[in-house]
């Protein structure tokens, strides 16, 4: 028993029924309860993901007077980066961050996914694919938590809409949970440990998240092996008895009415079990000695240098959507540049709600691109064009059109509204506002070198794609937006981000599109396993732009597939390995995406599925060759008969490139399944078909029914092959034991 589990028993052993509950409910909106008569103290955890948000007493929510902290860019934001180390980076910044303001817990990384890009909170998620979610995840959870500073995994499970969020049940079979929506849960916790999970608002099949004990005992503790605390999400427990008794042991915020007493009351009559308690008040205890032991009163960071970290992270995460040619812009003296956008000047930098970060400072695009464009003598003309609601009229319509036409180039910010975006509420279309796109085609008619810059958190659809030279997606890009921009649009940085989700054309073309809202109560996951670039896949469709699209301002090619193995079975890891060559004429970086293609599946799966990635970085006419790592659960799927993760044989084609669908490189691969795993597990109403096609269930059928089966015609057998087994029971075929003897064998192989 180590030092820590001594001193946690004895203080249980101390400690009175009420004040071990206690443990289990908040003191105030962010911190734990103390034990003072046993020298305990509390815990302070507050808001993230992006920055640290703490509000200047524990009594208030913040959202409007928190204290200054560095706005880093939102999660969509840093997804677009696809760079692992980058994630580590700013985990780190962030856990300083908390250490200086006596923050044990910060309430971060979210990791649902992108089911539907009207989702209102998608800005604070990362992706619309699990794989790099959970690269991410784990990056961001290691950096923060090696700092002596814990993570707050959210929002457990299937948060992936505001609409009716705290009382909707989300609809989704096992198989399509287990490989999309607990897949990056799973991966953060198995490699990363997070001191805390936090329990979503909604319900999972019915069931609030906050009382599921298959998510928050049977596969959150057994199964995947999670050490730290299941907090609530803030005022998600309906039944706090039942809560307790599913897995959760803190509920957020407190003090919750007189929880203590009704539970301790429950206790003595002995319809709460006081062990349920004492789990709880120990994993409690854990965490809380943990964060004590962690603090650094004298604890500072350097505002300068985490300034600069949120510019490269913004820089990092832009993504060039199109170009003729005329960025990177190169500043002719005594030229002029037109700025348009009323976000320019109040630039929206991330999204709205309980993540909404006091920046320490604020890098406006107008400010920043003056002083750039300043240096080289070239004038820049300002006009807002629309409002902060992104309504135009007439006035402000002229004001932007007498600056373009007098410019040699327009740069035009657009996007979407705080309103469009915010947690609470889910958006209703995905169109930008038609004052921001008035102003943008109203430009672009009168100056033929016009430049769009997006800001936004989630996908959008552009009308005028075709009207303008180049688009840069910038998004939420945090505090430095207005400096990374400048680096990006100069050259200084060569735009490496790719898309971390779909752009559709229209809503209609979306995967959730028919299941979205949801209705009565109930929201069903009709579209399965088929989300993001996997719908756009099976269904043929093209979309806008696709996952992992992004341009650059040099190009690369992709000359070789290597793998380690042409053939693998569980025990064997495949290496991957890929050839990348900069063939222009200046650095950049590239990310190598590599995809699983069953060739034939027993299965509905998808076309293909991402499973690895690196962010390169190459000069000038460079060439590097990647080895990227992947194991037998990338060539897995869930089986829900058994409950298991199967690893399907057969052929399949290794894939790799810059872009889901633009893949290059291909290489055959063989995978060898345990034959144990690959046998059905049959039940007494599988078809006769299944039995037949099953070795031993073919050979009792056999010697049972051999006679009849064999003597029937094609056409019989069309019709009794689907019919179950026990159904011939009725037929006077088989005795109800003979059906279960012969289900028996069968499933024992």
């Amino acid at each position: 028993m180590t030092a820590s589990d001594q001193q946690i028993n004895d203080l249980l052993t101390q400690m009175t029924l009420e004040e071990k509950i206690s443990l289990t409910i908040g003191q105030d909106m962010w911190s734990t309860h103390p034990v003072e008569r046993l020298g305990l103290g509390s815990i302070n955890m507050n808001d993230g993901p992006h920055g640290l948000r703490k509000p200047p007493e524990n009594s208030s929510i913040g959202i409007v007077d928190a204290l200054p902290a560095t706005c880093f860019p939102t999660a969509a934001a840093v997804a677009s980066t696809w760079d692992v180390d980058l994630a580590r980076a700013i985990g780190a910044a962030i856990a300083q961050e908390c250490l200086a303001n006596n923050v044990q817990i910060v309430l971060g990384p979210g990791i649902n996914l992108k089911r539907t890009p009207l989702g209102g909170r998608n800005f604070e998620y990362y992706s619309e694919d699990p794989v790099l979610a959970s690269e991410l995840g784990v990056a961001f959870v290691q950096a923060v938590q090696e700092h002596g500073v814990g993570t707050s995994l959210k929002h457990f499970a299937c948060n992936n809409q505001e609409f009716e969020r705290m009382t909707i049940s989300a609809e989704v079979d096992q198989r399509t949970l287990r490989e999309l929506y607990l897949l990056a849960f799973e991966q953060v916790v198995k490699r990363a440990q997070p001191w805390t999970i936090m329990a979503a608002y909604n319900k999972i099949n019915g069931i609030y998240a906050t009382e599921h004990k298959q998510l928050l005992s049977e596969i959150l503790r057994d199964e995947w092996g999670f050490e730290g605390i299941v907090v609530s999400d803030w005022g998600a427990v309906n039944d706090k008895a039942a809560a307790l008794s599913a897995g959760l042991d803190l509920e957020m915020p407190g003090p919750a009415l007189n929880h203590v007493e009704l539970l301790a009351d429950l206790v003595r009559k002995e319809t709460l079990s006081e062990t349920v308690i004492d789990d709880a008040a120990r994993r409690m205890l854990k965490i809380i000695l943990r964060g004590l032991e962690q603090r650094q009163p004298a604890a500072s960071y350097d505002q300068a240098a985490h300034h600069a970290l949120a510019r490269r992270a913004a820089s990092e995460s832009m993504v060039l959507l199109k170009n003729d040619g005329i960025l990177p812009l190169r500043p002719v003296a005594g030229s002029r540049v037109a700025v348009i956008g009323n976000f320019a000047q109040k630039p929206r930098y991330q999204g709205a709600g309980s993540s909404e970060i006091n920046a320490t400072q604020v890098d406006t695009p107008l400010e920043a691109l003056q002083a750039w464009l300043g240096e080289h003598t070239v004038e820049v003309t300002f006009a807002s064009g629309y409002d902060h609601d992104g309504n135009t009229n007439e006035a402000l319509l002229n004001e932007a059109l007498a600056a373009a036409k007098d410019a040699s180039v327009s740069l035009v910010l657009v996007g979407l509204p705080d309103a469009y975006e915010t947690e609470g509420a889910d958006r209703t279309h995905i169109n930008m506002p038609a004052g921001h796109n008035q102003v943008l085609e109203a430009v672009a008619a009168v100056q033929p070198h016009t430049v769009a810059i997006l800001i936004n958190g989630s996908a959008v659809s552009i009308p005028w794609l075709g009207q303008v030279r180049a688009v840069l997606e910038a998004g939420l890009a945090g505090q430095a937006v207005g400096s990374a921009l400048v680096d990006v649009l100069s050259g200084t940085v060569n735009p490496s981000g790719k898309l971390a989700e779909t752009f559709p054309y229209d809503l209609v073309d979306t995967p959730a599109y028919l299941n979205y809202p949801g209705e009565a109560g109930v929201v069903r996951y009709g579209e399965g396993l088929f989300i993001g670039y996997r719908y756009y896949d099976v269904r043929k469709v093209k979309p806008l732009f696709p996952f992992g699209y992004g341009l650059s301002y040099t190009t690369f090619r992709y000359d070789q597939l290597a793998l380690s193995a042409s053939s693998i079975d569980d025990a064997t890891p495949l290496t991957v390995s890929v050839t990348l060559t900069n063939t222009g004429d200046r650095a950049g970086k590239e990310v190598v995406q590599v995809y699983v293609k069953p060739t034939k599946s027993s299965y509905l799966r998808p076309v293909k599925e991402l499973r690895a990635f690196a962010k390169v970085e190459l000069a000038a006419g460079e060439t590097k060759t990647i080895e990227l790592s992947l194991a037998a659960r990338d060539f897995s799927v869930y089986d829900q008969q058994r409950a298991a993760w199967r690893m399907e044989g057969g052929e399949y084609t290794i894939l790799a490139g810059g872009c889901s669908d633009d893949l290059p490189l291909v290489a055959d691969l063989t995978v060898n399944e345990d034959p144990r795993s690959a046998r059905k597990v049959l039940t007494r109403m599988s078809s006769i078909k299944e039995f037949l096609d099953d070795p031993i269930g073919a050979e009792l059928l056999q010697a049972s029914a051999g006679a009849f089966i064999d003597g029937q015609s094609a056409s019989t057998r069309a019709i009794f092959e689907p019919i179950p087994l026990a159904k011939f029971v009725n037929f006077g075929f088989f005795e109800p034991s003979q059906v279960d003897e012969i289900v028996a064998k069968v499933n024992q192989g």
